[in-house]
């Protein structure tokens, strides 16, 4: 089965504040549409919540709620990790996009992390878990250090 994160952090593993993005890098907001149309999208209810357009056009969304019979229009909602996963595509890579609880647990589980860092520390209350990088190998990498603030786009495979 085919689980893949898609994350942007920080050099300090920050990824939002306050239920929102600490940057705007459109070039990686149009990546990431380009890498998950066409295919489950996995979130927390807070994520979804963040969203400024609900659902994510083009794509199937899943959302994982810890509030028992949640009903949310136009999303498929869960309540564990466990039920997320028996709804998965088969055939087509399934997309954890957050958050910081989410990416936590699947990330055992993920065989492909489209990891976007930006090169800058940043506070945060929300943070992605510790990678290990003995675990994973750097398929693609692109560095974009002019922009600011300068980022570099990862591909990594778990070995």
């Amino acid at each position: 089965m085919n689980i893949t994160i898609i994350v942007a952090i920080s050099e300090n593993n920050a990824i939002g504040k306050n239920n929102d993005l600490l940057w705007h890098i459109s070039g990686d907001l149009k990546r990431f549409k380009e890498i998950t149309t066409g295919n489950t999208i996995v979130m927390g209810r807070k994520t979804y919540l963040s969203l400024p357009k609900r659902p994510l056009p083009n794509r199937r969304n899943i959302v994982i709620s810890d509030i028992p019979n949640e009903c949310i229009s136009d999303v498929e909602v869960v309540d564990s990790i466990e039920k997320a996963v028996e709804k998965f595509d088969r055939n087509k890579e399934n997309f954890i996009i957050g958050g910081g609880m989410i990416y936590r647990q699947f990330l055992p589980l993920a065989n492909k992390i489209y990891l976007t860092v930006v090169h800058k520390n940043y506070e945060a209350d929300v943070f992605f878990p510790e990678i290990d990088y003995t675990e994973w190998q750097i398929t693609e990498k692109e560095e974009h250090l002019e922009h600011d603030p300068p980022f570099s786009y990862l591909t990594l495979n778990r070995k």
